[in-house]
């Protein structure tokens, strides 16, 4: 929820540059004519530190300035490995670089310390003037804000949890807030919501968020929010349950977008849906073979608890496509299949519109946040179809799973335009800007489109 620049290892304050130490970026292919500048003493010393300005170097010379290597490309890791590598003090660039580079290093500055101080203050950079700094600030804010609520444990981030947080960022943007919670979803038609989290003391609930002018266009996001998942009684094994914190990492990217959405007050109509439950068990928990009567009066047969955030969406997908806007989106951490498909460092994206998942696409590639359309093939759509029921939860066959994960969801929506990323939510080894833990995977995508799409108030 900060928005100080400095919480992101950004300066705004004219004095530090005083004492700022300079920093440059030099492409390898530059390399040979820096070194023949330099007097004998500085190639000496270069050479000590084995530069060669591949991506990872870093340097000193002897006026106390630090040459970096970069591989000449506009991205994250330019500046994203400085913060937490450099010495903490305070830096300033010596020639332009992007927003987006700029934002490689706040977002490397990341750390987690809820639990455990930070290791080390991160090094802080004057922000050049010619950046867009509320921009750069507002976009690491949106992510710390994922990242956050990711590596937050299920103790601390349960259903009740989350909705407190989500109060504070409403509260801060004079958005509005509703929940319904418990039994009220049984009434609310979210028969499929109240099964997976019944069996939990923290009840499951549906947040529904409203913000902007309602004479803009109306675009809704929907993030799965399974703040743990044990697998229900499908019990997941010991290895597989470890980072079930992050199954609500789709309900976290949700609220960071929205957030970011907010701040820059894109001119949009904003709704936010998110579901929560946590997958628990208990005598009251849904079974093998229990039938569920959905949101839009499907039934589905469930074939495996452990297949759970499928039903948290079609509810809130249903209650998404009543209103009809002119874009759906939802975030959801929803099958190994997807990572067995672009692995854990690419969202896979699915979409009804072809044209749709190239425009994100191509602003994910712009961005750095790759994501990677997938097909939504009709001729699987027999593998999830029931025989005592509309739909079962979760196909027989092996194959396929992130296609027919899609095309169940698929059935809850009507006519809106619809885009669905099943991701991983969390980096599994440390890169510039990219630290291990948690991560917001797709949000700056989506943002960038939405921006490129709707512009700015």
């Amino acid at each position: 929820m900060k928005r100080d620049p400095q919480s992101f290892g950004l300066v705004t304050d004219s004095p530090a540059q005083q004492n700022a130490t300079p920093v440059s970026l030099l492409r390898k292919a530059e390399l040979a004519y820096f070194i023949d500048r330099l007097d004998t003493a500085d190639q000496t010393w270069l050479a000590r530190q084995n530069f060669t300005a591949n991506s990872s170097d870093v340097a000193w010379l002897s006026d106390g300035s630090v040459v970096c290597g970069w591989s000449g490309t506009n991205d994250l890791s330019s500046l994203g490995h400085l913060p937490l590598s450099l010495p903490a003090g305070i830096y300033q660039l010596t020639h332009a670089v992007s927003d987006l580079q700029l934002l490689g290093w706040a977002l490397g500055s990341y750390q987690f310390t809820r639990y455990k101080p930070a290791t080390r203050e991160a090094a802080q950079l004057i922000l050049p003037k010619d950046n867009d700094a509320a921009s750069v600030v507002d976009q690491a804010a949106a992510m710390a804000l994922g990242r956050d609520l990711i590596n937050t444990p299920a103790q601390d981030m349960g259903p009740s949890n989350f909705t407190e947080v989500a109060k504070l960022v409403c509260a801060r943007h004079e958005a509005s807030l509703h929940c319904i919670s418990g039994d009220a979803l049984l009434a609310a038609g979210c028969g499929a919501i109240h099964a997976v989290g019944r069996a939990a003391a923290d009840a499951p609930r549906l947040l529904d968020i409203h913000w902007g002018n309602p004479d803009h266009s109306k675009v809704t996001l929907v993030g799965k929010g399974v703040t743990f998942d044990s697998g229900g009684l499908n019990l997941k094994p010991g290895a597989s349950m470890r980072l079930m914190k992050k199954d609500m990492g789709g309900a976290a990217v949700t609220l960071g977008l929205a957030d970011l959405i907010m701040s820059q007050a894109l001119p949009i109509r904003l709704r936010v849906l998110i579901p929560l439950a946590e997958n628990a068990i208990s005598g009251a928990a849904f079974r093998p073979g229990d039938i569920l009567t959905t949101h839009k009066g499907l039934t589905v047969e469930i074939d495996n608890t452990d297949a759970e955030g499928r039903l948290l969406l079609c509810d809130a997908l249903s209650i998404a496509s009543e209103d009809q806007p002119e874009l759906i989106v939802d975030f959801a951490t929803l099958t190994g299949a997807a990572r067995a498909a672009v692995g854990a460092e690419i969202a896979a994206l699915f979409a009804n519109e072809k044209s749709l998942a190239d425009e994100i696409f191509n602003a994910g590639e712009e961005q750095d946040d790759p994501v990677w359309p997938m097909p939504l093939h009709k001729g699987y759509d027999y593998m999830i179809r029931g025989k005592v029921s509309d739909l079962v939860n979760s196909a027989p066959s092996p194959y396929a799973g992130a296609v027919t994960a899609g095309l169940f969801l698929q059935h809850f929506v009507t006519e809106s335009p619809w885009v669905h990323f099943d991701l991983m939510a969390f980096n599994t080894r440390n890169r510039p800007g990219r630290p291990e833990g948690g991560e917001a995977m797709a949000l700056r995508a989506v943002f960038h489109y939405l921006r490129e799409r709707y512009g700015q108030s």
